[in-house]
């Protein structure tokens, strides 16, 4: 297993691009197609740790999900954000 993980979404520009740069720099991340493996609350608190941000940074805003959901709510929890990024992970930035 390497030690890089890309989650990434094949039909993203940026997402193909991230994973075409790091492929030129001879890195051959796992790569995690996250529409089809979505991970579980307990990895995206682990990616969240890691890079150090709150979940509201990894959603993707301009989403119809995100309107519908109503996670602009700034009282929502990281927990609240984590499960609706698992029950449509659409909503989660890619590439990471």
């Amino acid at each position: 297993m390497s030690e890089i993980v890309i989650y990434h979404n094949p039909r993203c520009s940026k997402s193909r691009q991230t994973l075409a740069l790091l492929e030129e720099q001879g890195i051959s991340p796992d790569v995690v197609e996250y529409l089809k493996d979505t991970p579980d609350a307990a990895t995206l608190k682990d990616v969240l740790k890691k890079l150090g941000i709150p979940a509201r940074e990894l959603l993707r805003t301009k989403e119809d999900a995100y309107k519908e959901l109503g996670l602009s709510d700034p009282g929502l929890s990281d927990d609240d954000i984590i499960n609706a990024m698992i029950s449509q992970p659409k909503l989660i930035e890619r590439p990471i």
